[in-house]
């Protein structure tokens, strides 16, 4: 049930390059993001089914249910990019970016980041996660993705940070959660890592899966007193899986 649940496996953390926008972009950015113009009924219909496509694994009918909407309309294409980009289709990125003039932006940056993680280019993905954290700084799926992708830099305290809010943020969602308890058994932290478990209700496979992946984990070599261990000098990548096809808001 979890699996259908999006939980579509991809390597990495997150998202391509572009810098934070400055207060006054920001600002106008979410003042256009709140007068978009929604979907007419039919069309929301549509892409209701297409993301119950999706649920149930059937991402080539979910895209092509979408065929069907005008692609100038920016959720519509953000839809369609979310499913490419889990195809592992390069036509994503591009669809990505045409959301980063509309209503859509913090999703177009999102997105973005999502592929250069794929790519391993993740001081892009920071940059393209933190501009997205600024837009909508209420995202916990962009939290998520943020903390991530500050593991794979080797910045652990502000994973930490990010994964926390990512919990707090959307409890309902487990992936944040057992990224946390990963991170917190990677850097040796039982005691917060057995609280985590008890105030969550979290059953002992949940735990013993996150130890797992602890040992599996291979950060950049770090400062003792940063990465929390002994053995924090090993080299090489982590593999990480984000969400893959969100519901629209």
């Amino acid at each position: 049930m979890r699996m259908r649940l999006c939980w579509i496996a991809l390597i990495a953390a997150a998202l391509a390059a572009c810098s934070s926008q400055p207060a006054g972009q920001r600002a106008a950015a979410v003042n256009t993001a709140a007068s978009c113009s929604r979907l007419d009924n039919d069309q929301e219909l549509v892409v209701n089914v297409s993301q119950e496509l999706v649920q149930d694994g059937r991402l080539h009918a979910a895209l092509a249910n979408l065929e069907s909407l005008p692609e100038n309309l920016p959720a519509v294409r953000l839809h369609k990019a979310r499913i490419l980009r889990v195809l592992g289709d390069r036509r994503a990125e591009g669809m990505y970016r045409s959301l980063l003039d509309t209503c859509l932006v913090a999703a177009g940056h999102h997105g973005l980041g999502q592929i250069a993680a794929a790519d391993g280019r993740y001081q892009e993905a920071f940059e393209q996660l933190r501009t997205a954290a600024h837009l909508t700084p209420a995202d916990g799926l962009v939290r998520n993705d943020l903390g991530l992708v500050l593991m794979h830099l080797g910045r652990l305290s502000e994973a930490r940070f990010e994964l926390i809010t990512a919990v707090e943020l959307n409890d309902a969602n487990p992936q944040p959660l057992e990224n946390l308890l990963t991170l917190l058994i990677y850097q040796d932290r039982w005691q917060e890592a057995g609280e985590l478990v008890k105030k969550k209700g979290l059953p002992p496979e949940h735990f013993q899966l996150a130890e797992e992946r602890a040992r599996k984990l291979r950060l950049p070599a770090l400062p003792q007193d940063e990465a929390g261990r002994s053995d924090a000098s090993r080299k090489g990548v982590i593999q990480y899986r984000l969400q893959a096809v969100e519901t629209m808001p």
